[in-house]
């Protein structure tokens, strides 16, 4: 194993008093910690499975970038599990770079919503590669409230960090947030 890169851990975020603040300042703190677990690891450590299930860091990053585009944009994914492997032309630098743009495009998005109770906007967009369009195109299926969106990703990018957590120490010993 590596040499030890022990950095402090970034404490988690003070946000504002209301609900929308606290809900977004708590999600884009765990979007920043993955994106940054990722960012900079070692080739091809960065997409190689250190788990049984065949989980790697790239992976993890590429799955998040089809969930965000999914919650936020309405984008149908036919197979989940592909998802979380990243093209092997991909480089680390386009799977972070994919998915930070997937973040900024989802907070342009909650910058509009005032209501958490409100269903999520889906404002018209370019499936991403092996998506199809969202909802607007999938009659019945409605958008989950802001509140939903919210508590879901925070979820979902909380869990994949823990797992980015161990796989980036298993790669090179660095830890913390």
């Amino acid at each position: 194993m590596a040499t030890r890169d022990r950095r402090r851990d970034t404490p988690p975020p003070r946000t504002g008093s209301s609900e929308a603040e606290t809900l977004r300042g708590f999600l884009d703190y765990l979007r920043t910690s993955v994106a940054a677990k990722v960012d900079g690891a070692p080739e091809p450590e960065v997409r190689t499975a250190a788990v049984r299930s065949g989980t790697n860091l790239l992976g993890l990053l590429n799955h998040l970038t089809y969930v965000e585009r999914a919650i936020f944009f309405g984008e149908h994914v036919a197979d989940w599990q592909a998802t979380f492997s990243a093209a092997p032309e991909d480089s680390m630098a386009e799977v972070v770079a994919r998915y930070r743009t997937a973040v900024e495009s989802a907070n342009a998005v909650l910058d509009g919503c005032t209501d958490l109770a409100a269903p999520v906007p889906r404002p018209g967009s370019q499936p991403g590669p092996g998506s199809q369009p969202g909802p607007g195109s999938q009659p019945g299926k409605p958008a989950p409230s802001v509140r939903w969106a919210l508590a879901h990703m925070i979820e979902e990018t909380g869990r994949h960090a823990g797992h980015a957590d161990i796989l980036r120490e298993l790669i090179d010993g660095s830890t913390g947030r």
